[in-house]
């Protein structure tokens, strides 16, 4: 079928004819007339609606052009029984709330066993309770988990949560009765992580070379807990590092439907007019795609940036207990989306009691590692989007921060004679002979010859008027 029709104008005969006839085409190979994906731009294969409502999002919303294989419409799709769960491909929901396409060889790279994974989706799949059509028993269960952690509740409060929520639900409901139930559940999305022992004085992390190691080759303290009594409870860590390995997290967002469409937004819909309205305009951006154009022909190649600072964890301003968080965010997306929760990826957790300074780059190594994977290429990576797999790489931009963790991540001097990072050796600084601190009085070199001149007249310009003000109000007094 002739496809120009996608680029005419919606009031147009020609469009009007194309639309007809596309609608045509997917109800001949529809399996089931009533749920048809809806092609338009804004849902984008996402949704399923009838006919009738899909004509009009074609016409309110227009034809999303980039989809030019019709792979849900154009024929029947073909489903392998041992290796897909339903007859009809419909998009699964997601540890976040998004699609994720289900159809063959997608979750063959979803996870390491996909036999596991297979069960999984069974299970997940089973409404929440007999004749429940708005909620599965995965969607539940995924809205009270994450109602736990929005409000931090212990795992026993969310376990009577479970028990007295699957008591006002009909009998037959599928909601887990226990903690543990919940977590063996959730545990097969895939998404795991590590945890890293370090050397309470920020020296090393047991890991590669230093992984059997039961004390500090640097500092000789020991590995594990030693009590008032000088007993080490073997087993017990003196300090850990959480690690949540990145490259899993990138290759779950490629699964979702939506989120693999929105992650080349800044390729295929941004506005480009030379203003500065996305990170994509930014010179950073551009000096990439200069520098290495193998990296900047691939849209789907994830732009990052880095952020990190000390939070204390107890709400409590008397406490001076310090955890940092390093959180990695993605570029690649609409403006509305860069900061979204749910796209800021927590990467590290660095526990306390005190912040590692300097010393953060010993905790950023596995990070550091995992980036270096990733810009020289993450190979098999399953686009839902466009049905294919490709080779995923990334650049980190630059790093978001206050000016103290600015000094720490990059090294620089912030504070002494030498704390400004731009001036350097050249910085001019001076000490208060009384305050004994620093002051920085040297900024008005930077400005012209002309415009110190030029705003000295008008400072000369206003006292002498405010000086004849004055003097014409101390006149009249006397007169009078």
């Amino acid at each position: 079928m002739e496809k120009s029709w996608m680029l005419a104008d919606r009031r147009s005969k020609e469009y009007e004819e194309g639309v007809e006839e596309f609608l045509r085409i997917a109800l001949a190979n529809a399996i089931d007339h009533g749920r048809i994906r809806c092609p338009c731009q804004k849902c984008g294969n996402t949704r399923k609606f009838t006919i009738r409502v899909i004509r009009e999002h074609m016409y309110f919303n227009g034809f999303d052009q980039t989809y030019k294989d019709w792979i849900w419409h154009a024929k029947p799709i073909e489903i392998n029984a041992s290796e897909t769960v339903n007859q009809e491909l419909q998009p699964e929901r997601d540890f976040f709330g998004e699609t994720v396409d289900m159809c063959e060889g997608a979750h063959e790279h979803f996870t390491e066993n996909p036999k596991e994974f297979k069960k999984f989706v069974e299970e997940a799949e089973k409404p929440l309770y007999p004749g429940c059509h708005k909620h599965t028993k995965l969607s539940g269960l995924v809205k009270l988990y994450n109602l736990k952690a929005r409000h931090g509740m212990t795992d026993n409060c969310f376990a009577d949560m479970l028990i007295e929520v699957g008591d006002l639900l009909p009998i037959g409901q599928q909601l887990p009765s226990s903690m543990y139930e919940a977590k063996k559940t959730l545990n097969a999305l895939g998404l795991k992580y590590e945890k890293i022992h370090a050397c309470s004085n920020d020296c090393i992390l047991y890991r590669k070379k230093y992984h059997d190691l039961t004390s500090c080759p640097k500092c000789g303290l020991s590995r594990w807990k030693v009590t008032k009594k000088n007993v080490v409870k073997k087993g017990v860590p003196t300090k850990v590092l959480w690690y949540f390995p990145p490259i899993p997290r990138f290759k779950r967002m490629f699964k979702s439907l939506e989120t693999s469409k929105s992650l080349t937004w800044h390729n295929e819909a941004r506005i480009k007019d030379g203003r500065l309205r996305h990170p994509a305009d930014s010179p950073s951006w551009k000096m990439i795609d200069y520098k290495w154009p193998d990296f900047g022909s691939e849209p789907r190649n994830l732009r990052l940036a880095l952020s990190s600072d000390g939070i204390n964890p107890h709400s409590s301003l008397s406490s001076r207990y310090s955890c940092w968080p390093v959180i990695l965010v993605t570029y690649n997306l609409p403006p509305e989306l860069c900061m979204k929760r749910k796209f800021m990826m927590l990467t590290l957790l660095i526990s306390g009691p005190k912040q590692p300074g300097n010393d953060i780059d010993i905790y950023l190594e596995p990070l550091v590692d995992d980036l270096a994977l990733l810009w020289d290429g993450v190979e098999g990576v399953y686009d839902a989007f466009r049905q294919e797999s490709f080779t995923l790489r990334a650049v980190l931009l630059w790093t978001i921060n206050d000016f103290p963790a600015y000094g720490n991540l990059s090294g620089c001097t912030t504070k002494g004679y030498f704390a400004c990072p731009i001036c350097g050796d050249k910085t001019y600084a001076e000490r208060l002979e009384h305050g004994n601190k620093m002051a920085f009085t040297g900024h008005r070199r930077f400005l012209s010859r002309y415009q110190n001149l030029w705003k000295l007249l008008l400072v000369k310009k206003f006292v002498k008027m405010l000086v004849m003000m004055w003097w014409s109000k101390l006149k009249l007094r006397r007169t009078r």
